[in-house]
């Protein structure tokens, strides 16, 4: 990229006359011809593709090139880790910048003086596994990881010593639980990680932090090799996030948090309320009373209301047949 390229239309003599195309069309970037060849100035990825040649004048095509821009590699990062001690480590590696051309990588990893067996990672391209031919050793391991493409190659080389990759993955299933009865406490629960091989005799160690949402400062609690912790001083009712990772005993680096998880203590349930505005107006709302089963009353015969009215007309129908008479 940034260079000039000369392309050459097959074997033709220095003085044929030849007309150019690249992707079926004209070549529009800068250019000039001299006989058979096309030269390109300060090429970069616009300059991509399939040139074609035709030979003047009856057009007939002579060649095809490809050409793909790019850069040589650089040195790549390397890194190596054991997260399957005492069986093995894995490197890795990336290059910082693109070089927009195939490029492969050559690992070679040393071990007192010999080479060790590399074998490469079928789930991820720019990684290696390697089987620790011994445990406990004294002698460092030499990693070299080179870049090579059609333009140049670079190389990167490290040493470490067999403690200090050692960093287990995260723990794993961490649960957490509100305590019946208990406002301020969470019961937490995790796994060790299912990489690890050997628990037994290379136990882990633990370290658990947590803080309510409310809050930026976390609280931690170092465990030897639990794999649970009752949280006794939490805020009652407030929502807690909660993280553990995951050490050996002995040697290594703590391992990445655990994936969050967010709990609530236990919080009393409400007793049901009963609405007083319901039942004083019940209480004071007074209907028709409803005669008592015990005191039924008495309805007046129909014959003492005719008497009545008998008596009250009376002196009134007398009065007239007096007159009449």
């Amino acid at each position: 990229m940034g260079s000039d390229v000369t392309m050459q239309c097959g074997s033709l003599d220095n003085d044929a006359s030849v007309s150019w195309k690249v992707n079926g069309t004209d070549v529009k970037a800068q250019h000039r011809l001299e006989g058979p060849r096309l030269i390109l100035t300060e090429v970069d990825l616009g300059h991509n593709g399939l040139y074609s040649c035709f030979q003047n004048p009856h057009g007939e095509r002579r060649d095809t090139i490809y050409l793909h821009i790019g850069i040589p590699p650089r040195e790549p990062t390397v890194t190596c880790r054991s997260n399957t001690y005492p069986k093995g480590f894995y490197c890795s590696w990336h290059q910082l910048h693109p070089t927009y051309i195939p490029t492969t990588f050559e690992v070679d990893v040393q071990h007192n003086q010999r080479s060790l067996e590399v074998q490469k990672d079928p789930d991820h391209k720019n990684r290696c596994r390697v089987h620790f031919p011994e445990v406990f050793s004294s002698f460092p391991y030499k990693v070299n990881v080179t870049a090579v493409n059609a333009l140049g190659k670079a190389s990167t080389t490290i040493s470490f010593e067999e403690s200090s990759i050692v960093k287990p993955d995260p723990p794993e299933r961490v649960t957490a639980t509100p305590i019946r009865f208990n406002a301020r406490r969470l019961e937490v629960s995790w796994h060790s990680p299912a990489t690890w091989p050997d628990i037994d005799n290379f136990p882990l160690k633990y370290f658990l932090r947590y803080r309510p949402l409310i809050r930026e400062q976390w609280q931690h609690v170092e465990l030897s090799d639990s794999t649970s912790h009752i949280i006794t001083d939490a805020y009652a009712g407030k929502e807690y996030i909660i993280q553990v990772a995951a050490k050996d005993t002995e040697i290594g680096t703590w391992s990445d948090w655990s994936v969050a998880v967010h709990a609530t203590p236990w919080i009393e349930d409400p007793l049901p309320i009963t609405s007083t505005t319901e039942v004083d107006f019940a209480t004071e709302t007074k209907t028709s009373p409803i005669p008592s089963s015990n005191a039924p009353q008495k309805a007046e015969p129909p014959v003492g209301r005719a008497a009545r009215l008998l008596t009250f007309f009376s002196p009134l129908l007398l009065g007239m047949l007096l007159l009449f008479m």
